[in-house]
């Protein structure tokens, strides 16, 4: 996938990376957020469509130096020698390399060596600037925004994409060029590369595609959806994995048990799924879907590839032992003997975690704002401040009270329900030491069915216990006082999530009690106790107890408490975020990662087969704040968007404050990566009938690469 930089020194840049490393612009592909181009196919060269590229005499001869520019490419060779590989992860299988026009010297053409220069500013300071006129990086950007008159240079990327052999021209998502100014360049790089005859243009933004409909029939214009059709292989998660190979339908994943030990091979993609050794998944995923998130928690190999079920490679190894490499630009799949598997798992066994101990000494129901010790001036936050509040009020609770002084975080009102009424709860119903008896149990801790069982007759025996008087006085005066009548969210936080070794991202659920469903008759507070079993029993789901087993936690020590706020009974719009570019974990490309889908039917971490929803990166600190969008919601009329540009500000407003108010509890050392994952709604509650309004929901820190 292509790769070619820009030159924006920008306050996301500077936040991302405080050392002062320079801004990058990649251009970035994908459907389901894409991380993919396949580097299976050949680079022999071809235009995808009609005749291909007919090498010319090389420029570069063989074995000299690599030279710090060219006027003309004349073969393979050529480009390659003065183009990069992406930086990131999302960009396997293809070559990109950066050009600029001199417009004051007869439109003289330049390929720069774009693994010397990373930058158009580099090369043209260095090379262009006889007069001293190029002096800063920052007076060098405007050649991106000012008319043609103004501007002394254009500048883009030839890429090419190797899976679907396509030679593309592409320019910034930011740049304000005009189809005049594209073809200009187009024509100019055209002339003088043997691929011209191939050459076609990819619009990387949305306002760069409203220019290339305006150009003439004669540019073939190739869209990331274009581009992305012809791509079968998207790795999201690399790394390397030993077991046995399984085919399993993602439909009976409900009773065919699968385990720690098996690389799976999956014909959709599911909801949920007990720990793996490594998953192949044949309908793609986005970053952001729930399975892919696990499998970043876990540092376990995952990948998409097409007509994976189907694979001759993978049938061939069906029920054997493999070795499975998931790789940026490739993937590798091979027998290995039991020996090797067995020696291999003891050398990789998951670390063993252990849970803070629950603090039982907040028995208030705490308004969310006091949960957390902070303030509302930098830094904000500590670890330790955190930590703390999480052994009493969970992690979500702990989090949530940290933005939740800032007026420029909308979010709902809410409280907090301490860890001792969970603890309360299950010792006095005697759940605590029926789990204790689990461990003595040779059928439960053998075999999988009965396990499964187990944990879900203790979950129903929890959906009907009694609670403890005053619990429900003080839960009723808390509702009576602050929330009369409503319609109430009791959301899972834990102390055992985002720990070291065990973020368990989506390992419990949350529920919904509403006294007016048709089963409540209006009581409050019932509809409430009544919610709060429901989200206390999936401390107990087959999922999430296989995944502390693994961990050898103990899960007695695992305590609940409750985030409570008003239920969103039909949002506009629901969300996840990360608040940095997910693709290029250097920093050079700063941005803020979005998927994003209209109304609340379809969740955009595990939508049905086929549902799409809107994903896109926003440069939030770059001038113009492009959105580069890699899918569309395909439940909303073509070419509409399930956010507009207001709503899409006001949500990296938000982001850009969330990422600064936990820097300096989550971010270790200036240079780390680091991101907060963050869940979103746009709602008119506060004002019906109007354009629907943000609130942030939750904030996490979302997983780095494994080292």
């Amino acid at each position: 996938m292509s790769f070619f930089s820009f030159s924006w020194q920008t306050r996301a840049a500077r936040r991302v990376q405080p050392n002062g490393r320079r801004s990058m612009w990649t251009a970035y592909l994908g459907l389901a957020a894409l991380l993919v181009l396949a580097a299976c196919g050949s680079s022999d060269g071809g235009g995808g469509e009609g005749e291909g590229p007919t090498e010319w005499p090389c420029e570069v001869p063989q074995g000299s130096a690599t030279p710090d520019f060219l006027k003309k490419t004349g073969c393979t060779a050529d480009f390659q020698a003065m183009a990069s590989q992406p930086l990131d992860s999302s960009l396997p299988g293809a070559l990109s390399g950066k050009v600029v026009l001199d417009l004051r010297d007869n439109d003289t053409i330049y390929f720069q060596n774009t693994n010397k220069y990373q930058i158009h500013y580099e090369f043209a300071k260095e090379h262009l600037n006889s007069d001293r006129s190029i002096t800063t990086i920052s007076t060098f950007n405007g050649e991106y925004t000012v008319p043609l008159t103004q501007r002394r240079f254009l500048l883009g990327a030839v890429t090419y994409y190797e899976a679907p052999k396509v030679w593309a021209l592409e320019i910034a998502p930011y740049d304000t060029s005009t189809p005049e100014m594209i073809t200009r360049l187009f024509n100019a790089v055209k002339k003088v590369a043997f691929y011209g005859s191939a050459l076609t243009f990819h619009p990387t933004s949305d306002n760069v595609l409203a220019q290339a409909k305006k150009l003439s029939p004669d540019i073939k214009v190739k869209t990331t959806e274009d581009l992305f059709a012809a791509i079968d292989y998207q790795p999201l998660n690399t790394g390397e994995a030993i077991g046995t190979l399984k085919f399993v339908r993602s439909v009976d994943l409900d009773s065919v048990y699968v385990n720690a030990r098996d690389v799976v091979v999956l014909d959709a993609v599911p909801n949920d799924i007990t720990p793996t050794a490594a998953l192949i998944t044949q309908d793609f995923q986005t970053p952001l879907s729930h399975i892919n998130v696990l499998a970043r928690n876990r540092h376990t190999p995952n990948m998409g590839l097409r007509n994976a079920t189907t694979n001759k490679t993978l049938l061939a190894l069906k029920g054997k032992q493999v070795r499975i490499t998931v790789g940026r630009f490739d993937w590798k799949i091979a027998e290995v003997s039991q020996a090797e598997s067995d020696a291999w798992w003891q050398a990789h066994m998951p670390p063993i975690v252990t849970v803070p101990e629950p603090d039982i000494g907040p028995r208030d129901l705490r308004d969310i704002a006091k949960v957390t010790e902070h303030t509302d001036t930098s830094p904000y936050v500590t670890f330790d401040a955190i930590k703390a509040a999480t052994r009493a009020f969970g992690a979500k609770a702990a989090n949530y009270s940290v933005f939740a002084t800032d007026k420029d975080v909308p979010n709902k009102k809410a409280f907090a329900i301490p860890v001792y009424y969970y603890l309360q709860f299950m010792d006095e119903n005697g759940f605590f030491d029926r789990a204790r008896g689990f461990a003595n149990d040779p059928e439960f801790t053998g075999k999988d069915d009965v396990r499964d069982a187990k944990l879900t007759q203790l979950r129903n025996d929890i959906l009907v216990a009694p609670f403890n008087a005053e619990f429900q006085s003080l839960l009723k005066a808390k509702l009576d006082t602050d929330y009369p009548g409503k319609s109430m969210r009791f959301r899972s936080s834990t102390n055992a999530e985002d720990l070291d070794g065990f973020p368990c991202a989506g390992c419990y659920d949350s529920h919904t009690g509403d006294p007016n469903d048709g089963k409540h008759n209006g009581d409050q507070l019932a509809a409430a106790l009544d919610a709060i079993r429901k989200t206390w029993a999936t401390v107990w789901s087959f999922r999430t107890y296989e995944e502390r087993r693994l961990h050898s936690i103990d899960h007695t020590k695992v305590a609940m408490a409750l985030l409570v706020h008003t239920n969103f009974p039909a949002e506009e719009a629901n969300g996840v975020a990360i608040t940095a570019n997910i693709f290029d974990t250097s920093g050079n490309a700063p941005g803020f990662y979005v998927n994003v889908q209209k109304g609340g039917d379809f969740e955009v971490v595990h939508p049905p087969a086929g549902i799409t929803s809107d994903s896109f990166l926003y440069q939030y600190g770059f001038m113009g704040m492009p959105v580069i969008y890699y899918t569309h919601s395909n439940i909303i009329e073509a070419g509409q968007r399930v956010l507009d540009e207001r709503q899409i500000n006001e949500l990296g407003k938000a982001l850009d404050i969330i990422h600064t108010r936990f820097r300096n509890a989550y971010q270790p050392k200036p240079t780390d990566w680091y991101a907060m994952d963050c869940e979103f709604k746009f709602d008119d509650e506060a004002n019906p009938g109007s354009t629907p309004t943000l609130y942030i929901k939750q904030a996490r820190p979302y997983p780095g690469e494994q080292k």
